[in-house]
């Protein structure tokens, strides 16, 4: 970085700050020569695209984060660590041929959840179930009949805790009316 009143190309940082969105940072700098000192705002050129998360932060793509949770999907399956890379690699060539250089997370999800249906229901079954937070059977049921009878992503339903404590009391009303008295 060159001095921009004596032209010196020795200056030092004296500090550094980024901006609220975290897409720029701005240094201090001192000529060691004159003594001059001055600001220089930085913008760091994307090689890469940024993943905008569920809560709103925006992050560097890291392919690994991708390869792990698929990892962690097709464990125990007749899965080889090639396709693995191979699906990997199928998702990232999507995500690189769009014009966004921000994707949303739910982009990536649903890239993975569409390729690894082709690759093994069974890991595309476990990937939903963890995406989606499935925290009941209904919605593991969701999930298997997608699966078992559409060619369509199923996602699973979402249910309320008002729905739950309703259906609850459905079920017991219904034990108690077929129970001899």
């Amino acid at each position: 970085m060159n001095c921009p009143d004596c032209n010196n190309d020795q200056t030092r940082v004296l500090d550094t700050e980024t901006n609220t969105n975290g897409d720029a940072v701005r240094r201090r700098h001192e000529c060691e020569r004159c003594l001059f000192r001055f600001r220089r705002d930085d913008r760091p050129e994307w090689n890469s695209f940024q993943v905008k998360k569920r809560d709103d932060n925006i992050e560097p793509y890291d392919e690994q984060k991708v390869r792990d949770g698929i990892i962690r999907a097709v464990k125990k399956r007749p899965v080889v660590d090639a396709q693995v890379t191979e699906l990997v690699d199928t998702i990232e060539a999507d995500l690189q041929t769009r014009d966004e250089r921000i994707v949303p997370s739910s982009l990536i999800g649903g890239l993975v959840f569409e390729n690894l249906r082709e690759l093994a229901k069974v890991a595309y079954v476990r990937f939903v179930s963890v995406y989606k937070s499935c925290s009941d059977p209904e919605d593991f049921s969701g999930v298997l009949d997608g699966v078992l009878t559409t060619n369509d992503v199923a996602y699973p339903k979402t249910t309320t805790r008002q729905q739950q404590v309703t259906d609850t009391q459905r079920a017991l009303r219904s034990a108690q009316s077929t129970s001899p008295v």
